[in-house]
């Protein structure tokens, strides 16, 4: 293994959004560590069976694996990857962080960070990429008083000798048709994490420009060419359900995000339409009459006759989406009285279509807490189109000297 190779390792790597940045931005995978099955699996389809983006080592197996157990049984493994590790990316689950849902501070997904903090400690790589939500830079209250985990982060990696520097992107700056903000830090050993953010401002109108997108996506730049009336065949992977098949290519952004994919005349993957009940379709209906494009409403607002959803958005084409989250009954499509398919979430949140979603397509209940459905595992990830800017920007700072 050679440094020169820029080698990144990704944690809580989900479905790979963050890694299939970072392979258009030129850096090399050596290993990918995610715990549930069907992220790795959807990880594995796309970047290890298609792209052999990751050299991985043989002392580790190609499967799911959980944080703490590879902390604890290959400690003199990760030991000897110091020196020749560029960058370790990825962040802890965000459930018990997020504004979105209820925060939890005894999430056990939030002890997390600590081993987060424990493996850099063993690698030592020379930079550090951490993503989450906006919610991790806000106070939780506990008898001790506060803890802002963000806090916590920064201190560990300054007393390891790194750098640190942290932003609130919204990243629909970048080209991604969604306003989403989320906390970036960076820490670097020898370099300006500073540096890295104002090379990435910089850079993204350029970079656009160069895939013939705008910095500033539109819903229906992202998906108007997966609209159902460019018709619809037998779901592939569904019985009884109908799957779409792609429109004319109407922007930059479809263009872009359709290079690669094999599929030109048969069903999109994951494009599979959810068999709405009639007393939904009437709802969405009267959604799409009488609900204000791109606000969120809720049953307080007296809006819509038996809404009972938490809230509920109707898709505004002409702006950019809310965030994408792992609940789909969340947005309506802006034409169409239907909650839109897993292919539209990842449009959105900048996926390349050539990437198939493997997996359950949703789940409901308890089983959210442990299962990682397709919609889940779109909403849990990094906008590729972001990964590859930052990681660009990044290997612009370390290649400076």
């Amino acid at each position: 293994m050679s440094k020169k190779q820029n080698l990144y390792i990704d944690i809580f790597a989900g479905c790979g959004g963050l890694s299939t940045g970072l392979l258009k931005a030129g850096w090399t995978g050596l290993f990918a560590i995610e715990k549930n099955a069907d992220a790795f699996s959807t990880l594995e389809h796309n970047l290890i069976n298609k792209k052999n983006h990751f050299l991985w080592p043989n002392w580790l197996e190609i499967k799911e694996h959980d944080i703490n157990e590879i902390i604890k049984n290959y400690e003199k493994e990760l030991q000897s990857l110091q020196g020749k590790i560029t960058l370790v990316a990825g962040g802890p689950p965000c459930q018990g962080f997020s504004m979105a849902g209820k925060r939890d501070k005894d999430d056990q997904r939030n002890k997390l960070v600590k081993s987060y903090i424990k493996f850099i400690k063993l690698v030592m790589p020379e930079a550090i990429i951490f993503e989450n939500v906006h919610g991790f830079t806000v106070n939780f209250k506990n008898k001790k008083g506060t803890k802002k985990y963000s806090s916590y982060v920064e201190r560990a990696l300054k007393r390891l000798g790194y750098k640190t520097y942290h932003q609130i992107v919204d990243m629909s700056n970048y080209g991604i048709p969604q306003n989403r903000k989320r906390f970036i830090l960076v820490a670097m050993k020898n370099h300006s994490p500073k540096m890295v953010f104002s090379i990435l401002e910089k850079n993204t109108e350029q970079f656009c420009k160069n895939y013939g997108i705008q910095s500033k996506t539109t819903v229906y730049e992202a998906i108007g060419d997966l609209e159902k009336k460019w018709g619809m065949c037998a779901s592939p992977d569904t019985k009884g359900f109908k799957a779409g098949v792609y429109g004319t290519p109407i922007s930059g952004y479809q263009k872009l995000m359709r290079q690669g994919s094999e599929n030109c005349e048969g069903p999109v993957d994951s494009h599979r339409f959810v068999n709405h009940r009639e007393n939904t379709i009437s709802l969405h209906r009267n959604l799409l009459t009488y609900a204000p494009r791109g606000k969120r409403i809720t049953p307080d607002d007296n809006i819509i006759k038996g809404l009972k959803r938490r809230g509920v958005t109707v898709l505004n084409p002409n702006a950019q989406a809310p965030t994408i989250t792992s609940i789909p009954d969340e947005l309506v499509h802006y034409c169409e009285p239907r909650i839109l398919t897993v292919r539209e979430h990842a449009r959105i949140q900048s996926f390349p279509d050539w990437y198939e979603f493997k997996g359950k397509y949703t789940s409901g209940g308890i089983k959210r807490k442990k299962e990682v459905p397709r919609y889940t595992q779109v909403g849990n990830a990094v906008p590729p189109l972001f990964a590859e800017q930052i990681g660009i920007a990044l290997l612009e700072v370390i290649n400076s000297e």
